[in-house]
């Protein structure tokens, strides 16, 4: 059995890295234009690479290429058992290239090394080998119509779909969107965020090794306000495909409006409130969950269980052994180190975000339990942090932080918790702990959210549909109903009488 690698050995295969900084059009790393814009190591503050800032022009070219490919049929009308074959070759492909995977996302958004080996590798080849074998699962149908007709409905592909990932779980996101836009027989045109582009290349450079074809999967970095909104406006998409704020979901819709009327589906912002009842059965178990829930990926997570709605009565105890357990669970260092599990956040900006809303809590009157500052390191990171005294309309309770800081709230009892939960605008996921089936599915019943966990948080595979209700968003990620979503029916009515 191998033996992990050490934080030294990580650190060499870092300065040995040699990074993509270009497009991938047509099934080729191209350099891009002149225009290119910094990528950063939020561990170190340094400049990691410059990488090419891809204009309009850029995005018409690779939206050429993608409908070119899917009106030569060389991969819309590739026998399902042979689309099949690329997706699982490209899972096994992303397998073998982990460590690279892992590099190039650790040093441009600073996730823990082993989080990437560990969550997000897998996760990314497990949702292209799920897709690959939907290939051939899409079906149509058969009506019972009148003797003298023939009526059956026929699911195709969109054409060319825009994925616009964020830097959050950039390997993952794209796998998201890219695996079942890919194994419903369209093209894809991904832009990745720009501050975390590399993995993206990496990707599209696979699907090609795999025996995809040539303009199918193309790549195009650059900046939102640029690159991003020429894909969204772009007559020739035929969907686009969003993860990020709710703010610039919004204007996905706008962009598809003042274009073609293209479809859109977003995974866009949350606020997930954890509920626990006074009646949960192991209130170690519940803590830990909670801890979980707010400081993995620091926090960067659209439905981390930022909210902690605690029945009074165990309120005292469960924010004592919160802070117990929570002040030291995380531990900030170099991402590189297996030993790190708090790496920095994204960008100096970001950083300034968080500790802004910190302030906010104080201000506001909420009790700092821990935390609220930054370790002693070069990078942009922010210690986990926990608010007691909380109350619903504070800020840190209502506006989406997407950072380390977690804020308890008592309730009594479940009625008052569910309308604290859902008073928000946002419902991506949501949690309940309670060994009281009845209150569990109440809970699940009432709750305004789109995915709902009875004591656990953050579990599921690939049958469940991720995708949130009100400002989250709306479309699902996973699951059939993802693939299905990138596929339109055809009816045909054949008339048998004479």
């Amino acid at each position: 059995m191998t033996e992990p690698a050490t934080k030294q050995q990580w650190q060499q295969r870092a300065r040995e890295l040699r990074y993509p900084t270009g497009h991938f059009l047509d099934g080729e790393q191209i350099a891009g234009g002149a225009e290119r814009f910094s990528v950063i190591n939020p561990a170190t503050g340094t400049p990691l690479c410059e990488v090419a800032a891809g204009s309009a022009t850029d995005i018409d070219r690779a939206v050429a290429s993608g409908l070119r490919a899917f009106k030569s049929g060389i991969w819309r009308r590739m026998a399902p058992r042979d689309r099949m074959a690329v997706l699982q070759r490209m899972a096994q492909l992303i397998q073998a290239n982990a460590d690279r995977f892992a590099l190039l996302d650790c040093l441009c958004m600073g996730k823990p090394v082993n989080d990437m080996l560990n969550i997000d590798v897998p996760s990314a080849a497990q949702n292209f080998s799920y897709f690959g074998e939907l290939c051939d699962k899409i079906e149509g149908a058969v009506t019972s119509t009148a003797a003298d007709a023939l009526h059956y409905i026929l699911r195709e592909p969109l054409g060319v779909v825009g994925c616009i990932v964020p830097w959050n779980y950039p390997l993952l996101m794209s796998a998201w969107k890219v695996a079942p836009a890919l194994a419903a027989g369209n093209s894809v045109l991904l832009k990745p965020a720009e501050q975390s582009p590399l993995s993206g290349l990496l990707l599209a450079q696979l699907f090609v090794e795999a025996g995809g074809p040539p303009g199918v999967f193309n790549v195009v970095n650059g900046l939102g306000p640029t690159a991003g909104a020429a894909l969204a406006l772009h007559n020739d998409v035929a969907k686009i495909a969003f993860t990020g704020s709710t703010t610039i979901g919004k204007q996905m819709l706008v962009y598809a409006g003042q274009s073609n009327m293209k479809r859109v589906s977003l995974e866009c912002g949350g606020k997930s409130p954890q509920i626990f009842l006074a009646d949960l059965e192991d209130i170690d178990r519940a803590v830990t969950y909670a801890i979980n829930g707010i400081y993995g990926n620091m926090g960067e997570v659209c439905n981390a269980g930022s909210r902690l709605l605690i029945d009074k009565r165990i309120a005292g105890d469960f924010i004592e052994r919160f802070v117990k357990q929570g002040r030291n669970a995380y531990r900030a260092g170099d991402p590189l180190d297996p030993a790190t599990n708090l790496g920095p956040l994204v960008t100096g900006k970001q950083q300034k975000r968080v500790l802004d809303y910190i302030e906010r809590g104080k201000r506001e009157g909420a009790k700092l339990e821990f935390g609220g500052d930054t370790p002693d390191l070069p990078g942009t990171y922010v210690n986990p942090t926990l608010y007691s005294g909380v109350t619903s309309k504070m800020t840190i309770a209502r506006e989406e932080i997407f950072g380390p800081v977690a804020s308890a709230i008592e309730v009594d009892g479940l009625e008052e918790a569910l309308a604290v939960a859902n008073d928000s605008i946002y419902g991506l996921a949501a949690s309940v702990w309670t060994r009281d089936l009845r209150k569990a599915h109440t809970a699940v019943r009432d709750l305004e959210a789109g995915v709902i966990w009875v004591n656990c948080f953050d579990h599921g595979d690939m049958t469940q549909p991720f995708g949130g209700y009100k400002q989250s968003g709306q479309g699902r990620d996973k699951c059939l109903e993802c693939l299905l979503g990138y596929t339109q029916t055809k009816s045909a009515w054949i008339h048998l009488g004479s």
